[in-house]
């Protein structure tokens, strides 16, 4: 039913609304602002630098050449159009659901989830935990990702408590039915790995649910173009109860069919839930999509060179660490790889203390100690997960040229 969520949207008659629209610190005062506390994050998330790489970051197929395979930014924009359906139907707040979309995957690293996971080897080795992309992504607009005000100093996204427990608990690869938000106001450093804890809102859900409403369809739709499933075609038509003559096997119509179902089976008693046909459909094309497309051998040779690509990097900035100062130990990088050390040292001078900082540039904190070899090793892996795939390339090209 139309407008059933009404009553539990995030506004000023929530009980949560304070806690929902709570930043760490008050934003930069700017007169006759016409923007909502939501608005206001939207476009300071759009305005990164983070959400601007996305554009260049794997989706799920290593494409660069081709214009019409998705990648990062598309996905973040279907899942922004997906969930606006989603909560415009159900009478829940859009500017929320629109900031989360566009942020959600903000933590990504290059070369999609195979990267994620040749990350995770590394902090797991080094740190002691894994690496994964919605606590990169919180770390990220808190503590990483710097915007100037209008005063051109540099300082973090500071984004609203909603937007930030939606970025880390909008973990897609879920197999449940029927999702509802917590009550409890949690630290969201509480977090130890993804899906731990529901999100706050009803829009943090409907998140959830548009993710994997949004990469099943599109996954299909590209390993399509690329020929990838031309063997596997009419046992996709099967799974789908398509008849070839009569119904095209498109991202759209997939879509359609989730999304409708979706908004005329929930309710804040049964949660966000599909019918059970569409629930069993969509496990169905998971299943499909990881047998077919996932674990193909087409995308084999693409991933060993990804872990190639990664390694060499994490390693050859690792090897600079002396245990003393940073900024000294990286200048080993100067003469040989000139792009990776600027990109390096740039990136230690918005995060490390060091003498001649000009505080009236930076009003973020400072992170690192220079002379820990943990914060040195998490630096290198907040630096290669904010790479694009392109970046990531040339600079292994730089450390493997002459």
């Amino acid at each position: 039913m139309k407008n059933l969520f009404k009553n539990h949207a995030a506004n000023e008659n929530n009980p949560k609304w304070k806690n929902i629209i709570d930043r760490k610190f008050p934003l930069y005062h700017r007169d006759n602002d016409i923007r909502s506390d939501f608005e206001r994050d939207y476009t300071r998330i759009i305005h990164s630098n983070s959400y601007r790489r996305l554009k260049h970051k794997t989706q799920v197929f290593f494409s660069p050449e081709n214009d019409h395979i998705c990648t990062r930014i598309e996905h973040v924009t279907h899942v922004e159009s997906i969930s606006y359906s989603i909560a415009s139907y159900l009478g829940l707040n859009t500017e929320l659901t629109k900031a989360i979309a566009v942020s959600h995957d903000l933590g990504h690293s290059p070369f999609g989830h195979v990267g994620e996971k040749i990350l995770s080897d590394f902090s797991k080795s080094d740190l002691g935990v894994p690496f994964w992309h919605e606590k990169n992504g919180l770390d990220l607009v808190d503590s990483i990702e710097l915007l100037e005000d209008s005063e051109k100093c540099k300082q973090n996204l500071n984004l609203t408590y909603a937007v930030r427990d939606g970025i880390i608990s909008h973990c897609g690869e879920i197999d449940e039915n029927g999702i509802k938000p917590r009550n409890k106001f949690i630290d969201l450093s509480d977090y130890t790995k993804p899906n731990q804890f529901a999100p706050y809102t009803w829009e943090a859900c409907v998140i959830k649910v548009s993710d994997k409403i949004s990469y099943i369809g599109r996954d299909i739709e590209d390993a399509i173009t690329l020929g990838i499933l031309d063997d596997h075609l009419d046992e996709l038509y099967q799974l789908l109860n398509y008849n070839r003559k009569d119904k095209k096997l498109n991202n759209s119509n997939i879509i359609h069919y989730l999304v409708s179902d979706l908004c005329e089976n929930s309710s804040p008693d049964n949660g966000l839930c599909f019918s059970n046909e569409a629930y069993d459909l969509i496990n169905k094309i998971k299943a499909f999509n990881y047998k077919n497309i996932y674990f193909s051998d087409r995308i084999k040779p693409s991933n060993r060179y990804f872990e190639v690509v990664l390694t060499e990097i994490y390693h050859t900035l690792k090897s600079c660490f002396n245990g003393k100062n940073a900024f000294d130990s990286v200048q080993s990088l100067r003469k040989f790889y000139p792009k990776l050390y600027d990109g390096f040292l740039n990136f230690l001078c918005c995060f490390y203390d060091f003498s001649d900082r000009d505080s009236s540039r930076f009003k973020n904190s400072v992170l690192f100690d220079a002379s820990n070899k943990c914060d040195f090793c998490q630096t290198i892996l907040f630096f290669i997960s904010g790479m694009t795939d392109n970046y990531a390339m040339e600079i292994y090209n730089e450390i493997i040229g002459f």
